[in-house]
């Protein structure tokens, strides 16, 4: 599902005439592992640009937030301003390793990673997320 932003028709108008296209509207999911809900609104980073710039800018991680990266074997937090919780995860969704509160200018990766999720500090060890845990993806409103 591709959303554009747009306010009116009024701006759409005014994108056009300046020649620029609409921005794309991250596409959402839901994730769940096991019954627990790890993510209710998490945002999806499949190009190119927005996986570069995944969460640079932002202040943080709000509960129940969080991004897919995808595909990202590794995660770079260089210029990042807060700590993140990184789970790898390989491409059956499987949890293949969980990396703790990964602080800005640092780097994490992991052998046979197909994309990471990044969720705000602590919530891995809330929710008790384990290696091997399978993970399961849905629309964002969809039962998963």
């Amino acid at each position: 599902m591709v959303a554009f932003l747009a306010t009116g028709p009024d701006e759409r108008t005014d994108r056009a005439a300046a020649g620029r296209r609409p921005r794309r509207l991250p596409r959402t999911i839901r994730i769940v592992a096991d019954g627990i809900e790890v993510c209710s609104h998490c945002e999806v980073a499949e190009r190119t640009i927005p996986r570069m710039r995944g969460l640079l800018g932002r202040d943080g991680l709000g509960a129940g937030e969080g991004m897919l990266i995808d595909p990202a074997p590794s995660v770079m937090t260089f210029f990042m301003r807060f700590p993140i919780d990184v789970v790898f995860i390989d491409k059956t969704r499987k949890i293949v390793k969980i990396v703790h509160s990964l602080r800005p200018w640092k780097a994490a990766g992991a052998r046979r990673a197909s994309a990471a999720l990044e969720l705000p500090a602590g919530t891995a060890a809330r929710l008790d997320l384990q290696p091997g845990m399978a993970l399961a993806l849905a629309d964002e409103g969809a039962a998963a």
